[in-house]
């Protein structure tokens, strides 16, 4: 329901209790988010090998949910620019 509405959906990390947002696509499009809910540190990290954009992005919900504390040793991070997290990116 959040993903149909906002064109993202929220999950929360298992070690940390961090709020994360996953946005469309297979890189790029994971953010840590703070508690007003604006992008406060962006996470690149994908599964090993070609999967549908929907398969990677739900590998990485479980990830964040099950082992956050191995996501965020591999994960590189980036500053979220202005732009990045926008409704309307295609899902192809």
């Amino acid at each position: 329901m959040q993903f149909a509405e906002k064109e993202y959906f929220e999950v929360v990390g298992g070690d940390t209790g961090r709020r994360y947002r996953i946005y469309p696509g297979t890189m790029l499009n994971v953010c840590e988010v703070d508690e007003t809910g604006h992008p406060r540190l962006g996470l690149c990290f994908r599964t090993i090998g070609e999967l549908p954009i929907g398969d990677v992005m739900l590998a990485q919900k479980i990830a964040l949910e099950n082992c956050e504390s191995g996501v965020l040793a591999v994960a590189r991070s980036f500053v979220p620019g202005i732009f990045m997290f926008r409704r309307g990116r295609l899902l192809g």
